[in-house]
Parts: structure tokens; sequence; C-alpha cells
């Protein structure tokens, strides 16, 4: 499971304080990207390859606020893995409170948006493959 800190600043909040909803989507988005580059994913080489990852789904449910200066961490793992999508578990806690939680899959395109397979790294060989199915 990867972790990946966040504190929730005043531009994250609405008039309440509390964080507007779609900044979970960013904040998930940070910690997926903070994932990816720590299995040794160069998104920036794959880019220049003509490849690149996009969100196909996203599953999201929201259990309670989070608030101006809260501290969170957001824990990523993968829930399943196939030749053509990664579908992954990510979850946003103030301490050992769940406040969110999302399902989301993601998937290889090529720059003009054709699907493709995911490298047989991100698949199931070697160190990274057994990342991929824990």
């Amino acid at each position: 499971m990867h972790t990946f800190p966040v504190t929730v600043y005043y531009d994250e909040t609405d008039l309440g304080a509390i964080v507007y909803h779609a900044n979970y989507m960013k904040f998930i988005d940070r910690a997926r990207a903070d994932w990816v580059r720590s299995i040794g994913v160069d998104q920036n080489a794959l880019r220049e390859e003509g490849f690149v990852f996009v969100v196909h789904r996203i599953e999201a449910d929201f259990l309670a606020s989070a608030k101006l200066e809260d501290r969170l961490t957001i824990r990523t793992a993968v829930k399943s893995v196939s030749r053509l999508r990664l579908v992954l578990d990510q979850k946003v806690y103030r301490g050992e409170t769940c406040l969110f939680r999302a399902l989301v899959t993601i998937a290889l395109v090529s720059l003009d948006g054709k699907p493709r397979r995911l490298p047989e790294e991100l698949t199931g060989l070697g160190e990274l493959g057994a990342l991929l199915t824990m």
C-alpha cells in the first residue's frame, strides 16, 4: 500500500471551511501520480514514447468531511490488474477515519486516444509485477 500526505489549504475549501467535493479527486490524483513514480514508471518518458495513463472510471463515496488544515493521508492499493487496466482502491483518511473512498480504473492509451496494452512490467514481470498483484 502506498501512502501520500496532504494538508488541506484554504483554497481547497468552501465558505464553511469544508473541503470542496471536487478536491478529493485532486487529492487522489496526486497520490496516484506519486504511486506511479514510486514504482519506477517515468510518465514523461512514457509520453515521449507516445503513451499516457488516463482515468477510465471512478466510483466514489463521500463518507465524512475534511476541513481546513486537516492533515490527511491518501492510501492507494492495487485491487486488480489486467493487460488493459489497473483498478486502484484509493481512500482518504484523517487519522484512522476514512473520509472518502474511490475505485479508480486507469488505462494506457496512445496520444491519439487508442487503448494500448499495459507494459509487461506493469502486469506481472519482476519486482514491479509483484507489487501490483499484492
